[in-house]
């Protein structure tokens, strides 16, 4: 037991809280930088799925559009009229036409109405992932916050107490078991590709 008294003095005792103090507080700092890249990123995919919304109620105007311009032509029997519905339709209605005169509504017609859309939703997808990993940093930065405080409180008391008392020593060897256990943690701590 008498070994162990080192864990009880002064100098262990304010080393102790000093270090759990920074880390605390490094902690609490860098789970806020976390929890304001999360936000960043769930924002952005916010904006890039609206945009993604808008671009397909867009697309699906211009195919409406597409088909009355083509249904136009198909009954129509006067050749200006002809000529007018084939020059107002889309550029992907006219490549598709090009492509296949049978099919000119193909998949590929859609997929190319529909390109934008589709860009800002994986936008969306990839905005949304990161976010989550963010959260989960900050997650896990919050737990070695806690850690680290209830370290903290550990040192406090254990400073409040005289000497030579046996909790004095028990608190103290429990705020540094606790810096142990934060720091193993912080090191397992989620990091996120920039």
């Amino acid at each position: 037991m008498k070994s162990l008294r080192f864990l009880a003095s002064e100098v262990f005792l304010g080393t102790l809280i000093a270090l759990l103090s920074i880390f605390t507080a490094y902690t609490g700092w860098q789970g806020s930088i976390a929890d304001s890249n999360q936000s960043e990123h769930e924002l952005l995919a916010m904006q890039h799925l609206n945009d993604g919304n808008a671009e397909y109620v867009t697309a699906n105007q211009f195919i409406v559009y597409d088909y009355n311009m083509y249904d136009g032509w198909y009954t129509t029997t006067d050749p200006v009229h002809e000529e007018y519905y084939q020059n107002s339709y889309s550029d992907e209605l006219k490549a598709s036409i090009a492509a296949d005169e049978t099919n000119p509504f193909s998949e590929a017609y859609y997929e190319s109405m529909y390109a934008s859309a589709y860009a800002y939703w994986d936008d969306f997808d990839t905005d949304s992932a990161i976010a989550a990993q963010w959260n989960t940093r900050g997650d896990e930065l919050q737990l070695v916050m806690l850690i680290m405080a209830l370290g903290l409180a550990f040192a406090a008391w254990a400073s409040l107490l005289g000497q030579e008392s046996r909790m004095r020593l028990l608190f103290s060897a429990l705020a540094f078991i606790t810096l142990v256990i934060g720091m193993i943690a912080y090191l397992g701590v989620t990091t996120v590709a920039a």
